[in-house]
């Protein structure tokens, strides 16, 4: 336990900041800059704050905090959320929720925040702008799909709805360009690194980047499998209970589904990857998850590279699996 520290947590929501400090009690203040200044001075001297990872919503006041030379952390929602169900806590309010953000800190001493880069941040941006679009894209392929099965549909409708799957694809491809274009910038020997790898395309060493911040507080790739939900999730106790092996299906959506893709070329040209797809199907295994192994054999090869500096190397991969 760590009650040395004057820990404050503060539950963020998206127009308010609910914070409890043990010696400074409770207060409610505006999500803007003259709530983040009011927090301030609320808070005991160095106070060390801690938030959960809300969106968007926390971002600025974690930045105007750290800016401040004051230490801050950000924790994972599903932490605090695990941690109150040992509690048992039965209350859910914002004012209960910042005690329980307090007491996770005093028992769980958390590591401190530092921001992104500033192009990981517009990178992430133009992430969240490509998923919607995705969703919107899938939406309408959808809708044109049942209306050519019906006997009889109004022509403009379909007209209409091709037009705006077009000027989708269109603007998907413009934000993947904007995004190519920040990491060639910016991270260039990674980007270099992560496409020298047979199976990952440009597209998915740019969402890779962008989606672990370059990997940096990884220390292990099993850590980012987990991240990015390719992590299997096996569920077994005593002699009556075992679960289907599933992954977790945790973080990114699109990323995981790039990976998907990505390992089908894998299989086919990456020597790792094509020995391990061989090995799990010649065991009687389906073929999704050997393809699901083969994107985690991804993230190990990727996670290795960014580690070491180097560009794929075949003969060094095929000694060393």
């Amino acid at each position: 336990m760590s009650k040395d520290k004057n820990y404050c947590g503060i539950d963020v929501s998206k127009d308010k900041l609910d914070a409890f400090n043990e010696q400074a009690g409770h207060i409610v203040i505006e999500n803007d800059l003259k709530g983040f200044r009011e927090l301030l001075k609320w808070a005991p001297s160095k106070a060390h704050f801690v938030m959960e990872a809300t969106g968007v919503y926390h971002k600025k006041l974690a930045h105007f905090i750290h800016n401040r030379a004051c230490q801050v952390s950000v924790v994972n929602p599903l932490i605090i959320k695990r941690f109150s169900q040992m509690l048992l806590r039965s209350t859910k309010t914002d004012k209960a929720d910042a005690q329980m953000i307090y007491k996770y800190a005093v028992q769980n001493p958390p590591a401190l925040w530092q921001p992104a880069a500033a192009y990981i941040d517009a990178c992430m941006d133009l992430s969240g702008l490509l998923n919607l679009m995705f969703k919107q894209r899938t939406a309408l392929k959808n809708k044109a799909h049942a209306l050519k099965t019906k006997d009889y549909s109004e022509k403009v409708v379909y007209r209409c709805i091709k037009q705006s799957i077009n000027n989708l694809n269109r603007q998907i491809e413009h934000m993947e360009e904007q995004m190519e274009m920040h990491i060639e910038e910016n991270a260039p020997e990674l980007f270099k690194q992560l496409k020298s790898i047979p199976g990952i395309g440009t597209k998915t060493a740019a969402f890779l980047i962008v989606i672990t911040d370059g990997f940096r507080d990884f220390e292990t790739s099993k850590q980012v499998s987990s991240y990015l939900g390719m992590a299997p999730s096996i569920t077994s106790s005593g002699s009556s209970i075992r679960g289907q092996s599933r992954i977790t299906k945790t973080g990114n959506n699109n990323m995981r589904n790039l990976l998907f893709l990505s390992s089908f070329t894998a299989c086919k040209y990456n020597p790792a990857c094509k020995q391990l797809f061989d090995r799990i199907t010649g065991a009687g295994k389906s073929k999704k998850l050997a393809l699901i192994a083969v994107g985690n054999k991804l993230i190990k090869q990727a996670f290795a590279l960014a580690k070491s500096g180097q560009c794929f190397n075949p003969e060094f991969v095929s000694i060393r699996n």
